[in-house]
């Protein structure tokens, strides 16, 4: 098994089966945020897979462990996202720009 992140209570819940984890901690920030990448292509390619309430869950959980690594607060990120939606849209009516042509 290759080593990967993940939620804080996973080794407990594991052990109650009866297994034993080997577990340790990332290595500083650097490390953190390596892992957290990594953990982000992982929920993102399982949400694709399965689009479902529980992994758009998990691609959050991420989203805010980012955040707070980055001294970033996430309401703040929840206003910043409400205003780009505001002014620049959403991707909701699935827009493809495919070339700009300028007038000279």
């Amino acid at each position: 098994m290759k080593p990967k992140l993940v939620r804080d209570y996973i080794p407990e819940i594991i052990e109650k089966t009866g297994s034993i984890c080997v577990t340790r901690l990332t290595h500083g920030i650097d490390e953190h945020m390596i892992m957290l990448k990594e953990k982000m292509h992982e929920e993102t390619r399982e949400f694709i897979q399965n689009p479902c309430y529980e992994e758009a869950a998990d691609m959050l959980e991420v989203i805010k462990a980012f955040c707070h690594l980055s001294e970033l607060e996430f309401n703040k990120v929840e206003e910043a996202a409400q205003k780009k939606k505001d002014e620049r849209g959403s991707f909701s009516r699935g827009i493809i720009l495919e070339k700009v042509l300028y007038e000279t």
